[in-house]
């Protein structure tokens, strides 16, 4: 089937994405911004965000340069220049997102004024913004990147880009975030019992610059990236000569193959129905706010599964069936892996309320019992992600004795991932919206609102924390389909190349592999919590000195001065990203150079494996953590806030703050940045490697 037209449908549903974005924002800044206090403190707040981002990305830009100008001579200039464009598109996902956020937290609080209805709709609309940009800009990508150049290998710097960004994005923000929320809470909560988001408190600004950069613009790059990067893996696999003559029975080009253009319009219908899922968002007479987020995600879900048929029997005819049911497997993955962490971070089910029953004996316990938690978390996920490779594997047609039906299964794995993402636009939405909520409780709160606005925006706030970690885990699960399909690339790469790699582990160069890929996350983890430690001292050293120079800050009488606090964290969050953002770049290369490619084959599973563990792991312990102190609160748990019981939970979260916001969610960049840098150095691991030919 002749499919060259309907490929330049695919940028279009991408364009219409990006002014659906515009539109809905063009409402959200619309909204009431409340009075003169409440938009000085939004005003210290986007400054602070704005400033930041800023200066990251002049750091990034300068790697990104380097990476681009080595990449043009090693390679070719064609993926240099589609490297450049992945990053600056993924760059723009992230400014839009977080531009409209540090805006919109100001008009949710002035809309919870009014009702938790109005404060919901200005919340998640603003989320929408971000979610419709981040797979808008990704789509329109690589698809407009693949038509000019007609080759998906060079599509393959464009996700090199997005995943750099990604790295750095989700490593700079996670550590900012979270330095300024762990150094705000030891002094604030701890040591002085100040209130969540007092104005006595000098770091309560950085700490809700930080929700933004982490959570907006982080979660925004990193899905950008997770989207590029999961079609690419599939087209690059539906790119394979004999797939494409098994399925269309003739020698047809590559350009323009079903197995290429299905994953594009894939992509390009659940965007369409993302859209008008947005609009399906809004607060029942239950006045139940997750169910009101849940109606979003169902309606996308099935729009997304109706389109998907008609597009499965229009690009595969007679052969449609096989294609459509793995279609189901990846949303049924997505609906799955929804519930799971949902039920391990959500205050109504066991997993948390075990932890808050924990803090009544001490920090100690709560910390024991959360850790218990993110381990046991990752039993049901890992069952549903093996079962889901192995159905969609099989369904497609695949079997490991021939190397034909081999790649129909490989690639049926590949669009059950891209189906994963039939929910990026929605889920995005749910992510931002948590922050906005978050910053409109602080706004609330500086601004000396009435009480009943600040619970307003708590109960938004106590569910983003779970619409958070419920994307993370998302983002976590999809990783581990789309970083499967590359590591299957890789491998047919390499046989392409005339290297052809037995998974033995009796090969000692394999097996080091493993161990380093295995040993990558756990390095990654301990760079990135260190760094978020040593910028949090530096927030809590900055907090005591203005406290002891000026003690009017605590009964109001002098104003503390927010902007060194945000300027400490700012310096921190940039110095300290440098070494771990490089990390994912650096390690595939040295192993390459070293080892060869049977090394690096061997380092790509042991990341995937290993990274997919302990990125669940972190992700849910933390999010079970952070909402056992919101139960407390809430709930007045063993004496609410103020008691021992709650004193313990606050030590928790703040154990689990890097876990689930930096460590966790930068994991999953780090996996498909490494994947990515293996597949464009392929050419420097073809001959073994340096100390390959010792053990040949």
């Amino acid at each position: 089937m002749e499919l060259t037209g309907v490929l330049y449908l695919v940028p279009i549903a991408g364009l219409i994405s990006i002014v659906a974005a515009l539109f809905i924002a063009r409402h959200v800044l619309a909204q009431d911004v409340g009075n003169d206090t409440m938009k000085e403190v939004a005003t210290a707040i986007q400054q602070g965000a704005m400033a930041y981002l800023s200066r990251q990305y002049r750091t990034i830009a300068v790697v990104a340069v380097i990476l681009g100008i080595i990449i043009g001579f090693a390679l070719n200039w064609k993926v240099a220049v589609s490297f450049i464009c992945g990053s600056i598109a993924s760059g723009v996902a992230g400014f839009i997102g977080m531009n409209v956020s540090v805006r919109a937290n100001v008009r949710t609080a002035a809309a919870a004024r009014k009702s938790l209805a109005a404060a919901l709709n200005v919340s998640f609309r603003s989320g929408a913004v971000t979610g419709l940009a981040v797979v808008g800009l990704s789509l329109l990508g690589v698809s407009v990147t693949y038509l000019i150049t007609k080759d998906v290998h060079v599509v393959v710097g464009f996700g090199f880009g997005a995943s750099l960004i990604s790295l750095f994005a989700r490593v700079g923000g996670g550590i900012y975030t979270k330095a300024a929320d762990v150094g705000a809470d030891i002094v604030g909560k701890i040591e002085e019992d100040l209130p969540e988001d007092s104005p006595k408190n000098p770091a309560t600004i950085a700490d809700n610059v930080g929700d933004n950069v982490g959570d907006c613009a982080g979660m925004g790059a990193d899905l950008f990236e997770t989207y590029a990067v999961t079609l690419l893996g599939a087209m690059l696999l539906g790119s394979l000569p004999k797939l494409i003559t098994s399925v269309t029975g003739s020698d047809t080009s590559t350009f323009a193959a079903p197995t290429v253009v299905y994953p594009l319009l894939l992509g390009a219908v659940a965007i369409i129905a993302s859209i008008i899922a947005v609009f399906f968002v809004r607060m029942g007479k239950n006045h139940h706010i997750m169910n009101a987020l849940y109606k979003g995600v169902g309606v996308a879900t099935v729009l997304s599964a109706i389109a998907f048929l008609f597009i499965s029997m229009y690009v595969f005819g007679d052969n449609w069936v096989r294609y459509f049911l793995v279609t189901l497997v990846g949303i049924l993955i997505t609906v799955l892996m929804f519930m799971v962490t949902g039920y391990y971070t959500e205050t109504n089910h066991r997993p948390v309320k075990a932890v808050a029953e924990a803090s009544d004996t001490g920090a100690g316990t709560n910390v024991i019992t959360g850790l218990a938690v993110g381990m046991e978390s990752t039993i049901i996920p890992t069952i549903i992600i093996i079962v889901g490779i192995l159905s969609s594997f099989l369904i497609a047609g695949g079997n490991i004795v021939d190397e034909t039906a081999t790649e129909h299964g490989l690639y049926g794995i590949a669009v059950a991932a891209v189906a994963m993402l039939s929910s990026t636009g929605m889920m995005v939405a749910l992510d931002s919206y948590g922050p906005v909520t978050d910053n409109a409780g602080g706004i609330a709160e500086m601004s000396g609102l009435p009480p009943e606005v600040r619970e307003t925006t708590d109960q938004l706030d106590g569910v983003g924390n779970t619409t958070k970690a419920i994307t993370k885990g998302y983002a976590i699960g999809s990783a581990a389909l789309g970083s499967l399909a590359l590591f299957a690339d890789y491998h047919y790469q390499m046989q392409q190349h005339g290297q052809d790699m037995p998974l033995e582990i009796s090969n000692p160069i394999i097996l080091v592999g493993l161990f380093v890929g295995a040993l990558l996350p756990f390095a990654f983890t301990s760079l990135t919590m260190r760094a978020v430690s040593r910028a949090a001292m530096d927030v809590v050293t900055e907090v005591r000195r203005q406290l002891k120079a000026l003690p009017g800050i605590l009964t109001g009488k002098d104003r503390p001065d927010y902007a060194k606090c945000v300027d400490i964290v700012t310096k921190a969050a940039l110095r300290e990203m440098i070494i771990p953002g490089c990390l994912g770049v650096v390690a595939p290369l040295l192993v390459g150079i070293f080892l060869g490619a049977p090394a690096i084959a061997g380092m790509l599973i042991g990341i995937i494996v290993t990274g997919l563990m302990l990125a669940m792991t972190l992700n849910n312990a933390g999010g079970a953590w952070d909402n056992a102190k919101k139960l407390i609160e809430t709930d007045g748990l063993f004496g609410g806030k103020g008691s021992d019981a709650h004193k313990a939970s606050v030590v928790g979260d703040t154990v689990g703050d890097p876990t689930k916001d930096t460590s966790g969610p930068g994991l999953n960049a780090l996996i498909k940045a490494v994947n990515m840098v293996s597949i464009l150095a392929i050419p420097l691991s073809l001959n073994g490697g340096i100390l390959g030919p010792l053990f040949n």
